[in-house]
């Protein structure tokens, strides 16, 4: 799915229909240059899982969690993380949260389940552009096939 966004709000309004789709266990990762509103989009998906406080990019913490009515929504920031150092983050045991969806920013620094959400986020003129690959559905599809 590709789609375009103008004003702040319309991805904080996007944000939120995908915290809404999210299911525990669901790794949700933001791939975008600084400044192409990961953290906005973040803002949205922790309304979708009925999170009403303040959100603000874990770039320096590395990671921030925002426990909503319905889900605990992980929040990370790896962009300063190397591969070498992901296995002391405890990625599998947030992944494992029975209740709760991790979503992370610059997720190159290490592997990922099959079951997940990709996000490319891009500046354009006058906004931004989103493209999502769902890969929940592949993965829903072939368990169904079998």
């Amino acid at each position: 799915m590709r789609l375009s966004t103008g004003a702040e709000e319309e991805t904080i309004h996007f944000g939120e229909i995908l915290g809404r789709s999210l299911r525990a266990g669901d790794a949700v990762l933001l791939d975008g240059e600084l400044g192409s509103g990961k953290t906005t989009l973040v803002r949205g998906m922790a309304r979708g899982v009925g999170y009403r406080g303040r959100v603000s990019s874990p770039t320096f913490a590395l990671a921030h969690v925002s426990r909503g009515k319905r889900l605990t929504l992980h929040h990370l920031d790896l962009y300063r993380i190397r591969e070498s150092e992901t296995g002391e983050l405890g990625l599998d045991e947030l992944l494992n949260d029975p209740r709760g969806a991790v979503v992370v920013e610059w997720p190159r620094a290490a592997r990922w389940p099959k079951r997940r959400i990709e996000v490319r986020l891009t500046h354009v003129k006058n906004g931004r552009a989103i493209a999502v690959v769902d890969m929940r559905q592949r993965d829903r599809a072939q368990a169904r096939a079998k």
